[in-house]
């Protein structure tokens, strides 16, 4: 009989020829990616823009290197969007080859999503073997907010893939002991941190734990790798920050999210620390209250990520105990640092963070819940002859039928003979798990489906439902309704109040939200605009988004995302209208304020309702700033 702490076979499983493989492993793993691709592709162009303010960004990309080097709103450079760019260079570097078009934003995102898939499936096979590793490339497609953000344009899909890829250069370093691999890790965090900041450094800890315990070289050799590997993060992060900053400020557009034009504010405050404490200059709300262990649960995140979350932590505690007496190079305790200490650590920032948070930030556990998922499973499989490998699998099953259960209440109204069925299933499985070592092999293979399918059926039929319908906003949910406007925002922050003489902040009636202009107005935009640098100018990125991309002309986003950044100043912008760089000003929804940050939209606003004159086109306010 197998021991409890023994590894599965005499050799790991990184080491076997690709040949000794069974036979089903490739034709598996073609299925996968083929259902992947499927599920991510398909009717891609429902969402039409998704996120507006990025598509505008992309739009703006696609018809100049200056904007798409900067990650700037339109095409005239007035200000960035409020992330560092990469995300962008690759949906712009679409939009130039393909043409604008909602598709052409998109698929990159969705080829992000099946590129993670596979180098999951790959990372995960060189631990722990081929089985392994299509389970957890499987949990990571069937995870609700995987499939709705490898459909849409947010940063997040980019940051997956390569803080996946530093996964896998870790779990490659800590074979040999090898300063390349672990560096490669460094350049894979480095370059997540251009797609999402700071996020990205949540793995790091994880990543040089398991190189310090596990790689097999002496210490110092050990501490001396790791700080290659940092000074590798800092340069792959470091070069596009340098060149920012040094960039002359009157030549570049103004660093949106910041107070000060800095991409350093930017990235230590609003995007930064400010996260973590809810001190985020120029915000639409102030500090949340204190978070606590239970927010993954909660009805606005536990859709996205909750199923198979408990049994992730349930299978990193049994791989920690698997592993116990094994040597300090046991690569399968390597493994389960990485993944262990990525989920701990990402997962207990979102669960405490008092800054802005929201529930699709929750794809940056996925990985790491499949990956635990993927190793555990196969581990305790393997080993399930022993009684307390049998309950820890039972174990492992039953809680992940209770927390669909949980998480299907919530959606009363959709598919209600679901969760009964889960619950049934899984505590089924769950019993027979527990003698499934005393079975007859094709008995115990049943009992094996039986069990991944109560484990999957839940959380996929929600993954299916939030793929099948479209998804706009600036805040997307997963499952059958995919609110787009979820939780992470604290409620009434947003203060009302016109600006003197009539006119009213933000024509899209939310600096959150965007909506299609009329044909007369956009008629009206496109009318002589390239006599213009900007066509118009609104407050808010969303508002602005909304006509840029309906009239494809340069909008100027007032304000930036938030209609907070002091850009432009009220002098810079009356300088622009003597100068007869702005055509139109567009205005009239409600008025959103941040408690902090700059007033200058709210001044610009009031200045041009008091001197010009306003008309309505397609019930929007719009003043010609030429007349």
């Amino acid at each position: 009989m197998t021991t409890f702490a023994q590894p599965v076979s005499d050799s790991p499983p990184q080491l076997r020829r690709r040949s000794a493989d069974p036979r089903w492993v490739r034709p598996g793993l073609a299925v996968l990616l083929a259902a992947t691709a499927a599920l991510y592709l398909w009717d891609l162009s429902a969402s039409g823009w998704a996120n507006a303010f990025y598509s505008a960004a992309a739009q703006a990309g696609g018809e100049s290197w200056k904007a798409l080097f900067f990650g700037s709103s339109d095409p005239s450079n007035a200000i960035t969007v409020d992330k560092t760019p990469a995300a962008l260079w690759l949906m712009s570097l679409s939009v130039r080859i393909f043409g604008l078009s909602s598709w052409s934003v998109l698929v990159p995102e969705a080829l992000l999503g099946i590129a993670s898939v596979a180098l999951l499936y790959a990372t995960v096979r060189r631990m722990n073997g081929p089985g392994a590793g299509l389970l957890a490339g499987a949990v990571l497609a069937l995870t609700p907010v995987a499939a709705l953000m490898f459909r849409f344009n947010n940063p997040d899909a980019l940051l997956v893939l390569l803080l996946i890829a530093g996964a896998y250069c870790t779990v490659r370093a800590v074979e040999k002991a090898s300063p390349k691999w672990i560096a490669l890790a460094g350049v894979a965090v480095g370059f997540g941190f251009l797609a999402k900041m700071l996020q990205a450094f949540l793995v790091l800890p994880a990543f040089a734990l398991a190189y310090l315990v596990a790689a097999p070289a002496s210490l110092g050799k050990r501490f001396l790798h790791l700080l290659g590997a940092l000074a590798a993060v800092l340069v792959s992060a470091g070069w596009y920050l340098a060149i920012v900053e040094l960039w002359p400020a009157g030549s570049r557009p103004f660093i949106g999210g910041s107070q000060t034009n800095s991409i350093l504010e930017l990235t230590l405050g609003y995007n930064g620390f400010g996260r973590i404490t809810g001190d985020e200059v120029g915000s639409l709300g102030g500090a949340q209250s204190s978070g606590s262990w239970a927010r993954l649960f909660g009805s606005e995140m536990a859709g996205g990520i909750a199923w198979l979350l408990p049994a992730a932590i349930l299978a990193l505690g049994a791989l920690i105990w698997l592993t116990w007496r094994a040597p300090r190079t046991d690569r399968t305790r390597a493994a389960a640092i990485v993944w262990g200490g990525w989920l701990l650590v990402t997962g207990a920032v979102f669960s405490y963070m008092s800054g802005i948070i929201h529930p699709y930030y929750t794809i940056a556990l996925a990985p790491a819940v499949a990956a635990l998922v993927g190793m555990g499973a196969a581990r305790l499989w393997a080993t399930r002859a022993h009684p307390v490998a049998a309950g820890l699998l039972s174990s492992g099953v039953g809680l992940t039928a209770l927390t669909a259960f949980l998480v299907l209440r919530n959606e009363s109204d959709w598919q209600p003979w679901l969760r009964y069925f889960v619950l049934v299933l899984g505590l089924a499985a769950a019993v027979l798990l527990l003698v499934s070592g005393h079975l007859a092999r094709t008995a115990a293979r049943g009992v094996a489906v039986l069990a991944l399918v109560a484990s999957l059926s839940a959380t996929g039929a929600y993954t299916v439902a939030t793929a099948a319908i479209p998804h706009t906003g600036a805040i997307p949910a997963a499952g059958p309704t995919g609110s787009a406007f979820g939780g992470g925002m604290p409620r009434g922050t947003f203060t009302g109040g016109a600006p003197a003489g009539g006119g009213r902040i933000g024509g899209m009636g939310s600096l959150l939200g965007t909506s299609t202009p009329g044909e007369a107005l956009v008629s009206l935009l496109r009318k002589d605009s390239t006599t213009y640098l900007w066509a118009a100018a609104t407050v808010g990125s969303n508002p602005a988004a909304s006509y840029q991309l309906a009239a494809n002309v340069p909008v100027m986003a007032v304000g930036g995302f938030n209609g907070t950044d002091p850009s432009p100043t009220l002098a810079q912008f009356q300088e622009y209208v003597r100068s007869g760089k702005i055509h139109y000003f567009v205005g009239d929804g409600s008025s959103m304020r941040g408690t902090s940050g700059s007033d200058d939209a709210q001044q610009i606003a009031e200045w041009v309702a008091q001197n010009y004159t306003a008309t309505t086109v397609d019930g929007t306010t719009v003043y010609d700033l030429t007349t």
